[in-house]
């Protein structure tokens, strides 16, 4: 069995004690502030993290605004899209009383523990890592060296928390083994501080753009959620099918149509194939139709909460105030232990 089958096997029994004792639990969660959050980001990650809090877990999420330059010359336009990430956490349901929502560069001691954490690791262990390797490889550019620590500093992320649960899909796992790793590490080399994190393996889809590939930002063929309707048609109206007639669910041979068919389907609860079959022989202009009316009627609500969010400049900065104040006051805990546990205290207190 591989690392994570074995990790899927587990993932009944951790669950189970997520539902019995959810106060035992401190996640870990956050994205790249690149670009608007998409339909991948709302039923990838949003909807869990809202069933996490729900239950009573405690949520840090991470905006890491940092590793948004590991792979470009510039980050234009991170501001606004930490703003505009916010009104989408608040419109999805996560209530910043209950969870932590921060950008790392505002949280100066959660990066200082990247410096200790390198010690911890060697050169060829982060070459090994994979998604450095695919992100190298997607980027087209050589190897900068915060791109070669972005799972250090990921690590970093996670434990100066003390985290102890990740949602992860199978291309992430690499990350929380790593900071496994570290933790596990620190703790053997100078007294136990942190937890070793459990990766929370999610049954969230893989949501596909409107081209058929994953769903992303850099591709060009996401569906935001900030959209309006009539951005949203606009975006479905382009994406490219094929002259078939008639409507089937065919990821390999029909990438395009399969692709509005699951979009379809995520955001109605009907399957696939039951959408393909009601669809029957009218074409790609139906299913577009029926694609952007499933859009456009899942997020009204999400969207009519935004924009009213959005009127009031103080919630955004009120939540991330919270947010950063609360971080930085667990991160300089965490790291006055860390130099404890080292002897790097000097003055008297």
């Amino acid at each position: 069995m591989d690392s994570f089958a074995a990790t899927q096997a587990r993932m009944t029994d951790l669950d189970d004690r997520i539902r019995a004792e959810p106060s035992r639990f401190r996640v870990l969660t956050g994205e790249r502030p690149t670009g608007r959050l998409h339909l991948g980001h709302y039923f990838g990650t949003l909807l869990e993290r809202v069933t996490l809090q729900s239950r009573g877990v405690e949520i840090f999420l991470v905006l890491a605004d940092y590793q948004v330059i590991t792979d470009r010359d510039t980050a234009r336009d991170v501001g606004a899209n930490v703003r505009d990430a916010v009104l989408d956490y608040l419109a999805a349901g996560l209530d910043p009383a209950k969870t932590t929502i921060f950008p790392h560069s505002a949280v100066p001691s959660l990066n200082q523990l990247v410096l200790p954490f390198l010690s911890l690791v060697t050169e060829a262990e982060l070459h090994r890592n994979p998604t450095v390797k695919a992100e190298t490889a997607a980027s087209g550019r050589a190897l900068s060296g915060l791109m070669l620590t972005y799972p250090v500093h990921q690590a970093a992320d996670i434990l100066f928390c003390k985290g102890n649960l990740v949602p992860v899909g199978k291309d992430n796992l690499p990350h929380v083994e790593i900071t496994r790793t570290i933790a596990r590490r620190f703790n053997e080399r100078y007294g136990t501080v942190f937890p070793e994190p459990e990766p929370l393996v999610t049954a969230s889809p893989e949501v596909p753009g409107v081209d058929g590939r994953k769903m992303s930002k850099s591709y060009g063929n996401a569906i935001a959620l900030g959209m309006t309707e009539d951005e949203t048609a606009a975006v479905i109206r382009r994406a490219r099918t094929d002259g078939e007639r008639r409507i089937a669910f065919d990821p390999v041979a029909r990438p395009g149509v399969s692709a509005l068919l699951t979009t379809a389907s995520l955001c109605t609860g009907t399957p696939t194939e039951v959408i393909a079959d009601e669809i029957g022989d009218r074409g790609s202009s139906e299913l577009k139709r029926v694609a952007t009316e499933a859009v456009n009627e899942r997020f009204a609500d999400h969207r009519r909460r935004r924009s009213a969010l959005a009127t009031d400049p103080d919630v955004i900065e009120s939540v991330l105030r919270v947010g950063i104040d609360r971080a930085n006051g667990i991160a300089d805990q965490t790291l006055g232990e860390v130099r404890d546990r080292m002897g790097m205290h000097y003055l008297r207190r």
